[in-house]
């Protein structure tokens, strides 16, 4: 087992809402909430309060998340944008050239999230709906787009794409520690991991309970070695709500009553349209933990799953802002280096997490 002494000084990240909608998740509704004024805002505001960057969800219904990225890189200074994007949206070789661009200009603040669940298919006009041939594709459009950032006169011919002594105009500069853009990647199936060991950088986890976090470590690593990874060892990383009151009573009643919220408006209708969670093998896993208890290990909450609570939104970490570190250290020390946190509002959220739970994480004695 890693320990927080021998890991990674850690990364904390925050969300910000790409929606055509507003109210996400219980944000503030507000007429102009995906504008650029005031995602930039949002993006200021991360900054401001400690944390590195924020991730950017990708899907067809969403305003395009790689162009929001890039408005929001050229208003802020150090803001890093963690920015999902699906192979079946891009060819490889010309994702690769505009994350070099942007790495480029904004001094290498680029992070990439790489999702390979089923979104709207048809609309976009990606007919690779088969989950092994999607995780397939995955991997070589991951090996291909590393290659074009690192070498020039690249060929490249798999069974998805293929390419002939291409190279980009934009070379990705490496940087101390980060050889190019960091390759977060998600899924919990079999061809998922098998694509995170040997061609991913940072494997992100959903909130399940330590040990069955500590079992996907040990099989991903593992499984690293057995397929012979080529590259610097897999990080890992987790993504999820945080719910940080002043007081653990507080924290309680306040995501008892967010989720009582969130169910009437189910109730009503008016949530968005999901997808159907049987799809995605680790949507599963979070909604099964709900049959091992309300509250697994000594905070997680796994309620929010029952009013259909989808991804980071399917368990929280509830209390206050040392239960709350306490609960991330346990974490850390499992081998997790790599934060995305969040919680509704988002702005108010950033300020009061930024203020009261990023010092108690990144203090001499957290990291002991």
């Amino acid at each position: 087992m890693t320990t927080a002494s021998e890991a990674t000084s850690p990364e904390f990240l925050w969300y910000i809402p790409n929606e055509v909608r507003p109210g996400h998740r219980g944000d503030d509704a507000v007429a102009d909430h995906n504008s650029l004024d005031t995602l930039t805002g949002q993006a200021v505001a991360i900054e401001r309060y400690g944390f590195r960057g924020a991730l950017l969800g990708a899907g067809w219904s969403r305003p395009d998340t790689f162009t929001v990225a890039t408005a929001l890189v050229a208003r802020t200074t150090g803001f890093e944008p963690l920015i999902a994007i699906r192979p079946g949206y891009w060819r490889p070789a010309h994702f690769a050239a505009a994350a070099a661009t942007l790495d480029q200009l904004s001094c290498g603040r680029v992070r990439i999230n790489i999702v390979s669940g089923q979104d709207e298919l048809a609309a976009y006009g990606d007919s690779e709906a088969d989950r092994a041939g999607r995780y397939a594709r995955t991997g070589e459009f991951l090996r291909l787009v590393r290659r074009l950032w690192t070498q020039r006169d690249v060929t490249f011919r798999g069974e998805y794409f293929q390419v002939t002594g291409s190279s980009l105009a934009s070379q990705v500069q490496a940087r101390p520690g980060r050889p190019h853009p960091t390759l977060y990647f998600g899924g919990a199936s079999a061809a998922a991991e098998q694509v995170a060991a040997t061609e991913a950088d940072v494997q992100l986890f959903w909130g399940e309970p330590r040990d069955d976090i500590a079992e996907r470590i040990a099989r991903l690593r593992e499984l690293s070695e057995k397929l012979g990874r080529e590259h610097p060892p897999l990080e890992f990383g987790l993504r999820i709500t945080t719910v940080v009151r002043d007081t653990t009573e507080q924290a309680w009643a306040d995501a008892e009553a967010k989720v009582a919220a969130l169910a009437a408006v189910d109730r009503a209708g008016d949530l968005p349209g999901r997808h159907d969670p049987a799809q995605a093998v680790g949507q599963q896993r979070l909604l099964d933990l709900q049959t091992r208890g309300e509250v697994l290990d000594d905070n997680l909450y796994t309620a929010p799953g029952r009013i259909g609570g989808e991804g980071a939104g399917t368990t929280w970490l509830v209390g206050s802002a040392a239960d709350v570190a306490r609960s991330l250290h346990r974490y850390a020390e499992l081998g997790i280096t790599h934060f995305v946190l969040s919680d509704t509002p988002y702005l108010r959220e950033a300020e009061r997490q930024g203020t009261q739970l990023l010092p108690l994480l990144r203090t001499p004695e957290a990291r002991a």
